[in-house]
């Protein structure tokens, strides 16, 4: 295991430590699904859920990054890195503006907020898939 990736997981360990009680049990929408019908609680738990999932991608997107300057450190082309930054950027940009849609499509109602949170998340577990699929 190199030195990256070793961070790259012990960051990902240590994220639950900082987390409500409830966070410590449920990681997946369907885990809060599960375990809660009142939707403050589910929305709670959601919000716990959407902080892993970004975490992880922050620990994910750093990990790459370290790996492309690698790359322009030996190769000294940077195209790679600079193309992996405005790649992931407008990732950023989209899922939020999807997610908005989500959010507005069902706006005023009671399940927007959820929506919103549960396109995030998916959103945001592809996109750590893919990272995944890239390393």
């Amino acid at each position: 295991m190199n030195t990256k990736t070793f961070i790259l997981l012990s960051f990902i360990a240590g994220t639950s430590l900082a987390l409500p009680a409830h966070a410590k049990t449920a990681r997946t929408i369907e885990q809060c699904e599960q375990k809660f019908t009142d939707n403050l609680a589910f929305s709670q738990c959601l919000d716990t859920v959407k902080t892993l999932a970004e975490r992880e991608l922050t620990a994910w997107v750093n990990n790459k990054t370290f790996e492309l300057e690698d790359l322009v450190s030996v190769t000294g082309r940077s195209g790679a890195l600079n193309m992996f930054k405005k790649a992931q950027k407008n990732f950023e940009t989209y899922r939020e503006n999807n997610c908005k849609f989500y959010y507005l499509e069902i706006s005023p109602g009671t399940g927007a907020a959820s929506a919103y949170k549960k396109c995030y998340i998916k959103m945001t577990k592809a996109r750590i898939a893919e990272l995944d699929e890239l390393s």
